[in-house]
């Protein structure tokens, strides 16, 4: 058995994202489509047999590297189910900026569990990985598809959709992180509890599913996080005056992506990025392509 392995997880992107009722187990209703694009953590897992415990280490010190660490947590889980009773070693390089909404620690759990399974060559039954991913939190399971992705529930319950058109795609970041527990506050005022989920057919100018091209997108958080950060939204305006076919935050935030036909349209939004905000330019990535490079020597799951 090898005792280590590289893995790259893979950030995502919300193309729309309705926020339908609040459940009775105090969780919210939502629908969205995920699409994973080509911004990433890189992620290097070492196994020591003769060792105890789970160390996490990351580039960026504004992630905990211990048991607030969503690895860390997926390190654990997998033990337990693997009766693993070695050392396990994670070191995270950041590339997904921390709070931006684009599912890094999210991925990273994904990839962590993806790794593990890799570098022991003991795969968990299906079933028990995609527990063990919603366990984990609400975006990890769409990782385990990659591509464009639906997803329901609070999140966690996810379909493969066709994969959209490959877009050039360009994510700016403002340098700050929205709480997505307070913006789910915001955004739920005035709805009601639900014990059923409600059925919706409008996702932008989409319906119905699978969509097969890309258009206005609507997320139910921008009316909360505009109205508090409203350079965001004049963000969002110009690039769609830029040409972005589909422009919007990812999430609750903080990020704000535009997809363009070309690089050349991408190149020229660039200039539009506000002094002192980052911008990545980056591009989809089909259901094809993410499992192709998610791991640098494997090429399947």
């Amino acid at each position: 058995m090898r005792n280590s392995i590289a893995v790259l997880a893979f950030a995502k992107i919300n193309v729309g994202l309705k926020i339908l009722a609040r459940r009775s187990d105090g969780y919210h209703e939502i629908r969205t489509v995920y699409q994973t694009v080509g911004l990433h953590d890189r992620l290097e897992l070492t196994l020591r047999p003769s060792g105890k415990g789970t160390r996490v280490d990351c580039s960026d010190p504004a992630v905990p590297g211990g048991r607030g660490n969503l690895v860390y947590g997926a390190c654990e889980l997998w033990r337990r189910a693997r009766g693993f009773r070695g050392e396990i070693e994670v070191h995270l390089r950041k590339g997904i900026p921390t709070g931006s909404g684009m599912g890094g620690a999210s991925s990273d759990a994904a990839a962590t569990l993806l790794g593990l399974e890799r570098l022991t060559g003991d795969r968990l039954k299906a079933p028990e990985r995609w527990a063990l991913a919603a366990t984990l939190g609400s975006d990890v399971p769409l990782f385990l598809w990659g591509g464009s992705v639906l997803g329901c529930g609070r999140g966690e319950e996810v379909y493969p959709l066709a994969d959209l058109p490959p877009r050039a795609l360009l994510v700016v970041f403002p340098g700050f992180a929205v709480a997505t527990a307070e913006a789910y506050r915001a955004a739920s005022l005035g709805l009601t509890k639900r014990r059923t989920a409600p059925s919706i057919n409008i996702f932008g100018a989409w319906s119905p599913f699978p969509l097969k091209r890309w258009g206005p997108a609507e997320n139910d958080f921008e009316r909360v996080i505009f109205a508090r950060w409203p350079e965001l939204a004049r963000l969002k305006r110009q690039l769609i005056r830029a040409g972005a076919e589909t422009a919007s935050l990812t999430g609750s935030g903080s990020a704000v992506y535009a997809v363009f036909e070309s690089s050349r349209q991408l190149a020229r939004a660039s200039k539009l990025i506000p002094k002192g905000w980052r911008g990545f330019r980056t591009r989809t990535l089909s259901r094809a392509e993410y499992w192709r490079k998610i791991f640098e020597a494997v090429a399947s799951r």
